[in-house]
């Protein structure tokens, strides 16, 4: 990364650690697929299992229950899907897959192709105001579901604004129901502590590329329980659910980054919350009409200490990112692009937030490389690009 650069969107990918980059580095000088029987292809085996291990160990999983996967988006496509239509098989009256519509696009975008594909319809496990799913918009989707409900699908804590849904309450609240649930956790891993194994989840989704690890790689944590038709065929590697040779160097980037983030996770909450809560106030200061989506800062516990989303009247969040952008400080916008044209922010818009609103969010996000400097460098450069964002908009 350029020395000039202030990067703050490490809710998009972080930097690699350097101990991945090093234990990957070395791995990839071996030669051996971890599913031959030689010598050299038990010698990656190896490297993968210990990787697996280690992955297992910081969620709270045993290790059978990591699915290694190209990403947490394969791993939400193989959960949803898997999901819905193992219980539709089992019963063909269960059609209803119950999300929440704050949901990453990975489950969002499934979900619809499996209404508009396959027939599913959908119930909304509705967000507050802040971001997360309560226990009450949870009961309501399940009763609007009835006995024709296949899974529920709510992320662990949200990757535009930050909020954190209690994910064991109401994985326990759709068990009663009979129901299983899927949770994308790939923010929270790495910043909550997280508990496969007492989080009364089916299915969970993570990543490498988000606690300093490789993009590329991901896994799937799945149940013993969980067979699904896979997406692809042939090999029948990791329990016949994901065919493919493993990727041994990614893997173990996963490992070890993983593990670190996990050993850090305490003193990196506390030192980016504090980080985050000093910013909130420096930006209201030169801003003073700017709105804080999400979680507001007096209650830091329900939300993700290092995803900060914000809202300025009268400026678009695309227009403000580009002019950062020229100033060499990498943030990112709440909107999705679809062929080319902005789209406002589904999650905003999920909590209550006008188009406007949601058409005006700005996300910055810190990891364990931001300082106070690069904090510095976006508080200098703010004024001055809100002013340029509101006057190609015509705002004055």
């Amino acid at each position: 990364m350029n020395g000039t650069e202030v990067y703050l969107d490490h809710a998009a990918t972080t930097v690699v650690r350097e101990e991945a980059i090093e234990a990957m580095s070395r791995v990839m000088r071996d030669v051996g697929n971890a599913s031959s029987l030689h010598a050299t292809g038990r010698r990656a085996r190896r490297y993968v299992e210990e990787a697996r291990e280690s992955i297992a160990e910081a969620v709270g999983a045993h290790p059978i229950e990591i699915i290694l996967t190209s990403g947490a988006t394969e791993a939400d496509n193989l959960a949803v899907k898997g999901l819905h239509r193992l219980r539709h098989k089992e019963n063909p009256r269960r059609k209803t897959l119950i999300v929440s519509p704050a949901e990453h696009h990975a489950v969002l975008d499934t979900a619809r192709w499996l209404q508009s594909d396959e027939g599913a319809d959908l119930a909304w496990a509705e967000v507050d105001r802040y971001g997360a799913v309560t226990s009450d918009s949870l009961r309501a989707a399940i009763a609007t579901a009835g006995d024709t409900a296949t899974a529920v699908a709510v992320m662990w804590a949200n990757n535009e604004v930050g909020a954190i849904s209690d994910i064991p309450a109401l994985a326990a609240m759709a068990a009663v129901e009979g129901v299983p649930m899927h949770s994308d956790a790939v923010q929270a891993v790495g910043v909550l502590p997280i508990d496969f194994a007492a989080s009364g989840l089916e299915t969970m989704a993570i990543t490498a590329h988000k606690v300093g690890g490789p993009q590329g790689v991901g896994a799937l944590v799945a149940r013993r329980s969980f067979k699904p038709t896979p997406l692809l065929h042939g090999g029948g590697q990791e329990r016949q659910i994901r065919s493919g040779t493993l990727d041994v160097a990614g893997a173990v980037g996963f490992g070890v980054a993983i593990a670190a983030a996990t050993a850090e996770m305490r003193n990196h909450r506390e030192r980016v919350g504090v980080l985050r809560e000093r910013l909130i106030a420096r930006l209201r200061t030169v801003v003073p009409d700017l709105d804080v989506n999400g979680v507001p800062e007096n209650d830091p516990g329900r939300t993700l200490p290092g995803i900060l989303s914000v809202s300025i009247p009268g400026c678009s969040g695309d227009a403000l990112l580009m002019v950062l952008d020229t100033n060499g400080i990498s943030v990112s916008t709440g909107s999705a692009c679809t062929a080319g044209v902005a789209e406002p922010s589904h999650v905003v818009l999920a909590m209550g937030g006008s188009e406007e609103r949601a058409r005006s969010t700005l996300r910055i996000s810190m990891g364990r490389t931001t300082t106070e400097a690069d904090l510095d460098a976006l508080v200098e450069a703010f004024p001055e690009a809100v002013l340029r964002a509101r006057a190609a908009a015509g705002v004055r």
